[in-house]
């Protein structure tokens, strides 16, 4: 991905760096990473153009993964190794909806 789509990625809804394709892919990833998870009716509907039952499945799992990753991770403190040295990680966007 380049530094410019990272840079965007908060505002990827109205970003056009973003396939229409990558931006329903990116709600679902938010969708699936709120607490509680909520992942819409019209959302999957979505996701079901654009994707098989396969491609969705490991869609899925990818974006379980990650999350599942991540919380561990922060819940154990474990930290970057620094192998992206110079680069950085876009911080997302709160609504003010969420706590």
């Amino acid at each position: 991905m380049s530094p410019e789509k990272i840079e965007a990625l908060p505002s990827f809804r109205t970003s056009l760096l973003f396939s229409e394709t990558e931006k329903v892919v990116l709600e679902y990833a938010d969708a699936m990473t709120q607490t509680p998870v909520e992942v819409v009716d019209s959302l999957f509907a979505r996701l079901r153009e654009k994707f098989s039952d396969v491609q969705l499945v490991e869609l899925t799992a990818t974006l379980a993964w990650e999350n599942y990753r991540a919380r561990f991770d922060h819940a154990l403190g474990v930290e970057s190794e620094g192998f992206t040295q110079g680069g950085y990680c876009a911080l997302p966007v709160h609504s003010g909806s969420h706590a």
